[in-house]
C-alpha cells in the first residue's frame, strides 16, 4: 500500500508513514515484499480483533463509559461513536433522526444483565416509581372529584337542553374541561339521549366537544416540568399533540356532520332492534385508586345527571345535606328514598349534595359534613383541588427524578429501540391502558412526563394518544349497554366512529401526520420564550375561545 513518495502501513495501535527515500526503505524488491507482508498481516489482525470484540466494545455501549483518566464521559462529542446517553450535557441537541439503531439483544442486555448491586438499585427504584405513580394517579382521581364538585352544577345545566350544533360542540368541551373527565361527560350524554332529554344529533355534537375538553388534564400535568426548560418543551409538545389532533379532527368532521349527518346515518344503519340491560364495569386501576381518593372526597355524579335531565332545577334542591340520627355513613346519609313506597327525606332516608358517601365501604369521605350547605361543599371542593394539584406536582417531580436516576447513562439507541414500536401496536397499547384505567386523561397524563424526559418520542406519543381516544369510547358504550334505549347506543357508536374517522384522516398518510406533530413542536418551542405559555394556552383554548363561540352562537 504505497504511493509515489510514501508508503503507509497499518499496525494494531498506530498508523505509520515512511518516506520512500528514507533509510528505512531503499525500494528494493526484498524490502517492498517485507512491508507488503506487514500490511496484509496488520489488516488481518485488525479485522480479527474487531470481530472478537464484544458488542459494547465494538459499538456504542448501553451505559456511559469512562475515558482513559477514569472520568465519566458526559457528552457525545467525547465518544468515538458520537452517540448520546441519557443525562449527557448535550442530551437535548440530538435529533430523533440522528439516533442510531440498536439490536434487541442490546436492549435485553441493558434490561436484564446486571450484578447483585445493580439489581438492588433497580428494585428500590421500581418500588419508588410505583409508589409515586400510585399517588400521582390518586391526585388525578382527587382532582377529578374536586372538579366535579366545583363544576358539576354548571356542567349539568349546560347539557340540559337541545342546542344548535356550535353551542352543542362548545358545551361538550366546557363541561368536560370543568369536570376533568370525558368519560363522565360521555356517559352523562349517553344517559341524556337514553332518557330522551336531548336528541341524537345534539348528543353527537356534545361528544365531539368532549373529545376536545379531555386533553386539558395532561396539559396541566405538563406544567409540572417547568423547572427544566427542555423537559417543559417536550412535555408540552407531548400534551398538546392530543389537543391539536382533536381540534383538527373537529375542524373537518364537525362541518361534515352538520352538512351530511354522515355519523348519524352510519351508526343508524348499525343499530340493533333493542339493547339488553347490562352491568356497569369498573376497571382494575379504578378499584385500586378510588378507595384511597374516596376517603378524602367523593363526588356525587347523580347531581350532574339530575340537573341535565331536568329532574331538579338547581343544586339547591340537594341542600342542606342530611344524615338520619346524625350518623355519617352511606346508609344514613346517601341511601335513596323509595317515593313509590311513600318514604320521605329526613324520616326514612338521608340527603347528600355534591359530596356523597361510598356505597361499597359504607363510609363518608373526610370532607363530607352533615348539614353542609352548597357553599360549604364548594369550599371543600376548592380545598381538595388545591391539595390534589400540590400532590400531583410533588409526585410528578419525584417520579421524574426516580426515572432520571434509573435511566442515567443509558444510550439513546437502547431507549429509542425499546419505545419505538409500530404505530398500530402503539394505538393498541394506548387503547388497552385506557380501557383498564377508564380514562384517556389518566393515560395521557401518565405518558406526558415520559415525553418530557425524552424516553418517549413525540412520534410515539401521537399513536398512543389516538389509542387513548379509542379506549375512552368504551365507557360510553358500557353506559349505553346499561340503558335499554338504542338511541343511547347510537351516540356511543358515533363517539367511536368520530375518533376512528379522525385517525383515518390524520395518521396513515405521512404528510398529514406531520401536521399535528409540527403544530405540537411549535407550541413546545414557544415555552422557550416564556414559561407562561402553558397556563395562557389552557385559559384561552379551553375557556376563553369556547365562551366567545357560545356567546356568538346564542
Amino acid at each position: 500500500m504505497y504511493c509515489r513518495s510514501t508508503i503507509f502501513y497499518i499496525v494494531p495501535d498506530f498508523l505509520a508513514c515512511y518516506p520512500a527515500s528514507s533509510h528505512y526503505l531503499k525500494n528494493t524488491p526484498t524490502q517492498l515484499a517485507f512491508f507488503e507482508r506487514n500490511i496484509v498481516d496488520s489488516h488481518y489482525y485488525t479485522r480479527t480483533r474487531a470481530s472478537t470484540m464484544s458488542t459494547t466494545e465494538a459499538q456504542d455501549p448501553v451505559k456511559s463509559e469512562t475515558n482513559k483518566d477514569e472520568s465519566v464521559i458526559r457528552s457525545r462529542k467525547e465518544r468515538p461513536t458520537g452517540s448520546t446517553h441519557f443525562g449527557d450535557a448535550d442530551w437535548d441537541e440530538e435529533r430523533p433522526d440522528e439516533i442510531g439503531d440498536a439490536t434487541w439483544g442490546e436492549v435485553a442486555k441493558a434490561c436484564c444483565v446486571h450484578d447483585a448491586k445493580e439489581w438492588g438499585k433497580i428494585f428500590v427504584g421500581a418500588c419508588a416509581a410505583l409508589f409515586f405513580l400510585y399517588f400521582f394517579l390518586v391526585s388525578l382521581e382527587l382532582m377529578g372529584s374536586a372538579a366535579k364538585v366545583l363544576g358539576g352544577c354548571k356542567a349539568g345545566g349546560l347539557m340540559s337542553d337541545d342546542t344548535n350544533p356550535v353551542a352543542g360542540l362548545v358545551i361538550g368541551e366546557l363541561a368536560t374541561a370543568l369536570i376533568q373527565s370525558s368519560s363522565t361527560t360521555t356517559s352523562i350524554i349517553v344517559s341524556l339521549v337514553g332518557a330522551e332529554a336531548i336528541s341524537v344529533n345534539t348528543g353527537i355534537y356534545l361528544v365531539m366537544g368532549a373529545n376536545i375538553g379531555t386533553s386539558v388534564t395532561n396539559t396541566i400535568v405538563s406544567m409540572g416540568q417547568m423547572a427544566d426548560g427542555a423537559q417543559l418543551e417536550r412535555a408540552f409538545a407531548g400534551a398538546t399533540v392530543h389537543d391539536i389532533f382533536n381540534l383538527l379532527s373537529v375542524a373537518i368532521l364537525f362541518p361534515l356532520e352538520v352538512i351530511s349527518h354522515y355519523l348519524y346515518h352510519l351508526t343508524n344503519a348499525m343499530l340493533p332492534d333493542s339493547v339488553g340491560d347490562g352491568e356497569k364495569w369498573e376497571g382494575p386501576i379504578k378499584k385500586i385508586v378510588s378507595p384511597f381518593a374516596g376517603r378524602v372526597l367523593k363526588a356525587n355524579k347523580d347531581v350532574i345527571k339530575d340537573i341535565a335531565t331536568g329532574k331538579v332545577d338547581s343544586c339547591d334542591a340537594y341542600y342542606p345535606a342530611l344524615c338520619l340520627d346524625g350518623i355519617e355513613d352511606y346508609k344514613h346519609c346517601a341511601s335513596k328514598c323509595d317515593k313509590d313506597a311513600g318514604e320521605e327525606v329526613g324520616v326514612d332516608c338521608g340527603r347528600v349534595g355534591l359530596i356523597t358517601c361510598d356505597k361499597t365501604s359504607g363510609e363518608c369521605p373526610g370532607f363530607f359534613q352533615n348539614g353542609a350547605s352548597l357553599h360549604d361543599d364548594y369550599i371543600s371542593g376548592g380545598v381538595c383541588l388545591v391539595l390534589s394539584l400540590f400532590l400531583l406536582f410533588v409526585c410528578l417531580m419525584a417520579l421524574v427524578n426516580v426515572l432520571q436516576r434509573g435511566l442515567a447513562g443509558m444510550s439513546t439507541r437502547i431507549i429509542y429501540k425499546a419505545t419505538n414500536v409500530n404505530g398500530l401496536i402503539a394505538m393498541a397499547i394506548g387503547t388497552g391502558i385506557t380501557i383498564l384505567v377508564q380514562s384517556s386523561s389518566i393515560t395521557t397524563s401518565v405518558l406526558t412526563p415520559f415525553v418530557g424526559l425524552g424516553v418517549i418520542q413525540l412520534e410515539q406519543m401521537l399513536p398512543l394518544t389516538l389509542g387513548a381516544n379509542i379506549g375512552t369510547t368504551i365507557t360510553g358504550l358500557l353506559a349505553a349497554m346499561v340503558s335499554d334505549n338504542v338511541d343511547a347506543l347510537q351516540v356511543a357508536l358515533c363517539h367511536l366512529f368520530f375518533n376512528i374517522s379522525g385517525i383515518v384522516i390524520w395518521y396513515p398518510i405521512p404528510i398529514m401526520r406531520r401536521v399535528p406533530l409540527r403544530g405540537a413542536r411549535a407550541l413546545g418551542r414557544a415555552t422557550r420564550r416564556s414559561r407562561l405559555v402553558p397556563p395562557i394556552y389552557i385559559i384561552v383554548v379551553f375557556f376563553v375561545i369556547p365562551l366567545l363561540l357560545l356567546g356568538l352562537s346564542s
